[in-house]
């Protein structure tokens, strides 16, 4: 499984959301630090859900990295948010 799907998953079954967009964008940090050879690395996240609307911008992108963080810790080195409530 692509670390797209598992990235995908992991806040489907967190957050339900509406709307969930996940794209590697490795590609365009070949050569900084933290990418890796074959991509998978860096990643960004459109997401629309309830569980973000009484939560600030900080508090819900702490809920994000919490449920990544398994993947932070190994193979994924950035995520950028884009993060809505509904």
């Amino acid at each position: 499984m692509s670390t797209r799907s598992l990235i995908e998953n992991l806040l489907t079954d967190a957050f339900s959301p509406n709307f969930l967009e996940v794209r590697d964008v490795s590609a365009a940090h070949y050569g900084h630090a933290g990418a890796k050879e074959g991509g998978e690395s860096h990643f960004e996240v459109d997401i629309e859900a309830k569980a973000f609307s009484e939560k600030t911008r900080v508090q819900s992108h702490r809920l994000i990295y919490g449920v990544l963080k398994p993947l932070l810790d190994t193979s994924v080195h950035a995520v950028a948010l884009n993060v809505k409530s509904i």
